[in-house]
């Protein structure tokens, strides 16, 4: 394989080998797109050069070199081959052999030049996907199914159905019309938010009583590729990713098949600048196109494509790193037959990355440096803006690694009088090292941007880069000070939540500072770019929050695993953090803990004295066998008692008080377990428990705790006392209840008690007696909290027949992981860098900037420009949420209200921060009239101004002259 591109993420992405193949030798060009490499490296040859680099990536993966010239013989050992620096006779030659093969090898071509990439795939005549989008099957809850022809299947309205006219569904559970659960596919028609029907005449089947899940059923989809040979005569449609573009796929075809024309006649590619070569060019396109009858372009953008020739030789890092992505995934659709493959051809260009001013052919000219490649497409004039460049990256995971690489093969931060800062205050774990591949085995435990600077210094040795560990946040703002925030070009996000997001946004609106955004999640990544006085900012659009399950749903009436994994993962903590940490607050200060608890006197501190008063009385443990008997209690508490309580309070005939069934869908009608020491998830699950027990207690874990057999014979002699249901238990059933505790007038009273019995229990505990409070940690195998989070979740699905889910998946949802993966995190940060050329570059329009989202499993790209910042007015004013009000002068509030006055503005309010300084309905708010606004904002909001700040900030409320709110721009008050 030839691997410019995606040798990186399939290393990164597990396949079980990966060779690579050169036969040239490392020169200075290679130095710009190629993070492997170094200077020393230089006369070297290129795939050897390599190896060793990508073999530490993924110790897995079998990595090897072949450096003699490539035959058809070599690529029968594989499965898939990439070609990215190949001519166009040699690519029919060694096309026409995969395509033939038997079974046929995955051909995948794919060419940078400068800003315009493409991609080729053939994989065979025929090709069987297995999974179009690798997405769950849609599911839906079955409220009812009408005996008719066509059937009517309509579902609870919990959530919107996902089905599409033409899938096919299976039907599972259904009571009553039971015919329908034979297991047979059925295609759905006329699909609704909340309905649809099957072609099936159901009037002869039972009546639906209740219940039935309806879930999609995902066929294989077979396609045929053409060989590269006929595909080029006969290229069908194009993949497009810019709408705006949308004639452009053709030209560019033809710009590639000049290219290789050009590189054949001359033996090298067109020079930077060079006016005849791009003359000879551009003949050679005129020339392919008049040849090319059913496919002939009426009109050829003369300007392209000189663009294209001048840069043709560079492999520019951001196109490297976009196109690499994008072949990555490609060959691992190609092995595994999960996701669409791209359907042939994919152009791309970024043509308006370029300067908006003319570039000078002297500018374009090599200066025997590692930048020579870049700057043969921006000039040297571009590449002094990177390197003077100052960047702040927050977050040094999967994108933060991805954009350090890149900015340091850009040359970006890399002058003297230059600083790319990154901070992250998280550490390296064993998880992170499939994405973020600037980390390896040795360095689990270090902070994640000590480690990621050192890496990428070690890619370019210029770079002047600074590691932190802190959260950009507010409680931060002493080290990302406003002097920091002044000396900013550009910030980019590296960050993997909406939260950290919204504050970064917050804050580069303040300073009016570029903010480049990303994410990814699975095979999807999308990325917007946030530029003052042009776009919107971020938190100007959001998709709405997940919808979270109401608490009664998770508590008593699970209908799904989510569900089940939510309880399990809000059990371990309430059990093993949240109570030994309370206990160790209890006994560091029993006094004061006493009177807190006394102060809050609700439901809530009840509750939590409770469980404090039971971990240090009966359930206290002090020898392992102790523990064992604990976690068998608590497996009959979780999983007998508390169902038999749940269906004694509401048999299965129960009904609500408007007549309905109690347990209609989505609720399920639980069962209580029975134990059973032979039951391997059963012992396993008190293993696991008896085991984190002990821990929290600091008791010694002895070495037949992990032998399932005498493990059950210890259970075995734990005695289990009989339950009875009680009567009056009230079980919380409003979805809307935010809390489950159970407010009682004796609440004080049962605090005083608990308290008093916590005293006494605190007495028997041997001197300086404290619990270790067991946080969860996903990514550690061998600490058992995976284990424990997966056993109980897997016992209550058992409860309310729910489908169990293996350890792996129940990690997934109850670690709560967003699934990163490195052909969409390369994308994404190739992307976002071709936007950073523009924004260093300056003075491009917003037209020219791009936002985009992929879905590298369709594959879907789509491109396109920013919303522009909403322009709000005012008689002769207008403004943006990116400006800001300057008032020069150590003014009164008197005099700024004035000053709003003559606007044609009524100032009603002021603020700071959460402070009110000023409201006219406010009769004593008068004599602040004549004081100085800093001296109110110092007096009331208690506003600690550094020496180093000149200004306030005010958030003012006004309204026009008919009583109209108009909503102004933050106001700053010099007063300095």
């Amino acid at each position: 394989m030839s691997f410019r591109f995606a040798a990186k993420n399939l290393a990164l992405a597990g396949v079980r080998s990966v060779t690579v193949h050169d036969v040239k030798d490392v020169d200075m060009w290679d130095l710009s797109a190629n993070f492997f490499l170094s200077d020393q490296d230089i006369g070297n040859n290129r795939a050897l050069a390599c190896v060793s680099k990508l073999q530490e990536l993924n110790n897995a993966v079998l990595v090897s070199a072949l450096t003699q010239e490539l035959t058809k013989e070599h690529l029968s050992k594989f499965q898939a081959v990439v070609f990215t620096d190949i001519s166009l006779d040699k690519a029919y030659e060694f096309d026409d052999y995969c395509h033939s093969h038997h079974p046929p090898i995955a051909f995948i071509k794919a060419q940078v030049s400068g800003l315009f990439g493409s991609v080729f795939c053939d994989f065979g005549p025929e090709f069987t996907v297995l999974d179009v989008d690798g997405e769950d099957p849609h599911t839906g809850i079955i409220a009812s199914i009408s005996n008719d022809s066509p059937a009517m299947v309509s579902c609870v309205d919990d959530e919107r159905l996902e089905f599409q006219d033409g899938d096919l569904v299976v039907f599972s559970e259904v009571q009553g019309m039971e015919e329908l659960n034979d297991g047979k596919p059925r295609k759905v028609k006329n699909a609704r938010p909340f309905s649809f029907t099957i072609e099936e005449d159901t009037g002869s089947y039972g009546v639906y009583s209740k219940g039935g899940i309806v879930t999609q059923v995902k066929e294989p989809k077979v396609l045929r590729f053409k060989s590269l040979r006929d595909a080029m005569k006969d290229p069908g449609d194009f993949l497009l990713s810019d709408f705006s573009k949308f004639e452009r796929s053709p030209v560019i075809h033809l710009a590639f098949q000049a290219l290789d024309s050009f590189r054949k006649e001359h033996g090298r590619y067109p020079t930077a600048g060079c006016e005849q070569d791009a003359q000879s060019f551009l003949k050679f396109v005129a020339d392919i196109n008049e040849a090319s009858i059913d496919s002939k372009q009426e009109k050829i953008d003369d300007k392209l494509l000189r663009h294209f020739a001048s840069g043709s030789r560079a492999v520019l890092n951001p196109m490297a790193a976009m196109f690499g992505g994008i072949v990555g995934q490609e060959v691992v659709k190609a092995c595994s037959g999960k996701f669409h493959p791209l359907y042939q051809f994919f152009y791309f260009d970024s043509v308006e990355s370029l300067p908006t001013y003319q570039l000078d052919p002297q500018d374009l000219k090599p200066s025997n440096s590692r930048y020579d490649a870049q700057i043969s497409v921006f000039g040297s004039k571009l590449q002094k803006k990177l390197q003077d460049a100052n960047i702040f990256i927050v977050g040094s995971g999967a994108l933060g690694c991805e954009f350090l690489k890149n900015l340091a093969l850009m040359g970006v931060s890399c002058s003297s009088k230059s600083k790319l800062t990154i901070t992250d205050d998280d550490v390296i774990e064993k998880s992170n090292l499939s994405r973020q591949f600037l980390f390896r085995d040795w360095n689990i435990g270090q902070a994640k941007s000590t480690v990621a600077a050192a890496a990428a210094r070690a890619i370019n040795p210029s770079l002047q880069i600074g590691a932190l560990q802190n959260r950009a946040c507010p409680d931060t703002e002493s080290v990302f000070h406003d002097t920091f925030w002044d000396g900013l070009d550009v910030v980019i996000n590296a960050l993997d939540n909406v939260n950290a997001r919204m504050y970064m946004d917050m804050r580069c609106l303040y300073f009016q500072k570029p903010l480049l955004e990303s994410g990814t999640l699975g095979a999807k990544c999308n990325t917007q770019m946030v530029i003052p006085h042009l776009t919107e900012n971020y938190g100007a659009s959001r998709d709405p929050p997940e919808k979270q399950a109401p608490m009664c749903t998770v508590h008593s009436f699970p209908h799904n695993i989510d569900h089940c994994l939510t309880w399990a993962r809000s059990e371990f903590e309430g059990l093993l953090e949240k109570t030994p940490n309370e206990v160790n607050s209890f006994l560091s200060n029993p006094t004061q803990y006493s009177a807190a608890m006394r102060k809050a006197g609700d439901a809530q501190a009840r509750e939590l004295l409770e469980r404090v008063s039971e971990c240090l009385g009966k359930e206290r443990c002090i020898t392992f066998e102790d523990c064992i008997t604990w976690a068998r209690l608590r497996f009959e508490d979780y999983f007998s008692n508390r169902v038999k309580q749940l269906t004694f309070t509401f048999p299965e005939d129960a009904s609500t008080s408007t007549g309905t069934p109690f347990w209609s869908a989505p609720k399920r009608f639980p069962r209580p377990l029975q134990f059973s020491a032979t039951d391997s998830s059963h012992i396993h699950l008190i293993m696991s428990a008896s085991i984190l027990r002990a821990e929290s207690f600091g008791i010694a874990i002895p070495d037949w705790a992990k032998n399932t057999s005498k493990l059950a014979d210890a259970v075995n002699k734990v005695a289990v006392p009989e339950f009875e249901p009680k009567k009056g238990v009230n079980i919380v059933t409003d979805e809307k209840a935010t809390n489950l505790s159970s407010a009682s007038v004796d609440d004080v009273a049962v605090i005083d008690d608990l308290l008093s019995k916590l005293e006494e229990c605190a007495k028997n505990l041997p001197p300086g007696f404290q619990m270790k409070p067991i946080q969860f940690e996903k990514d550690d195998d061998t600490n058992f909290h995976m284990d424990l989070i997966s056993g109980f979740a897997n016992m209550r699905a058992r409860n309310y027949s729910i489908p169990e889910v293996d350890k792996l998946k129940a990690k997934f949802i109850a670690g709560r992981i967003i699934p990163a993966i490195a052909t969409s995190t390369a994308m994404a940060t190739g992307l976002v860098c071709l936007e950073l050329y523009k924004v260093i570059a300056g003075e491009h329009p917003i037209e020219d900037y791009r936002n985009t989202f992929a879905n590298l499993a369709l594959p879907l790209f789509s491109m396109a420009e920013p919303v522009p910042a909403k322009v709000m007015k005012h008689q002769d004013l207008s403004w943006t949420v990116w400006d800001r009000w300057s008032i020069k002068g150590d003014l009164t509030v008197a005099e700024l209200l004035q000053w709003f006055s003559d606007k044609g503005l009524s100032a009603y309010s002021m603020s700071c921060g959460t402070s009110l300084l000023y409201n006219s309905m406010f009769p004593r708010h008068k004599e602040r009239l004549q004081k100085k606004v800093v001296d109110v904002a110092r007096e009331v909001a208690k506003v600690e101004v550094p020496e180093y700040r000149r200004h306030i900030d005010i958030v003012v409320a006004c309204e026009d002259n008919d009583g109209n709110d108009i909503d102004i721009p933050l106001v700053s008050v010099h007063f300095r």
